[in-house]
């Protein structure tokens, strides 16, 4: 079975060209158009393998959305990825600090995106001792 990786961007431009990139490095993938429907999946009992969540989105942003799985016990160990145009260094520590497990920055490279997802594996694999690697399914 393959890894399932969700996206939540309320750009579908964005939505549509990250998720190819997903399916094109292997992975299975899910797209959310705004961080209630994400919460609405996790609530309803659906886990994904990891997250990216686009920091500026109407009405609840992907920040909002990081406290929020970071606050369950059920979601902590679920690597969370912030997506996001916004560059400031103040805003990429401040996801840091809320828990996200990286920071990919728009326009989105095959190449940034591919390392970052392998760099949160790994990262989340030392923290719970997951004796799987990250390539495995």
């Amino acid at each position: 079975m393959k890894k399932m990786i969700w996206l939540v961007d309320d750009d579908a431009e964005v939505r549509h060209a990250v998720c190819m990139m997903f399916n094109l490095m292997g992975y299975d993938s899910r797209d959310f158009k705004d961080a209630r429907s994400a919460a609405q999946a996790l609530l309803g009992g659906e886990l994904p393998n990891m997250m990216f969540l686009d920091i500026n989105m109407p009405d609840v942003n992907g920040l909002d959305l990081l406290q929020f799985i970071r606050q369950r016990v059920t979601w902590q160990n679920v690597p969370v990825l912030m997506i996001s145009s916004e560059s400031q260094d103040s805003r990429v520590e401040q996801a840091i600090r809320m828990g996200a497990d990286g920071y990919v920055f728009k326009p989105v490279s095959f190449d940034d995106l591919e390392m970052a997802i392998k760099s949160a594996f790994q990262r989340r694999k030392a923290v719970t001792g997951e004796l799987k690697s990250p390539d495995q399914n």
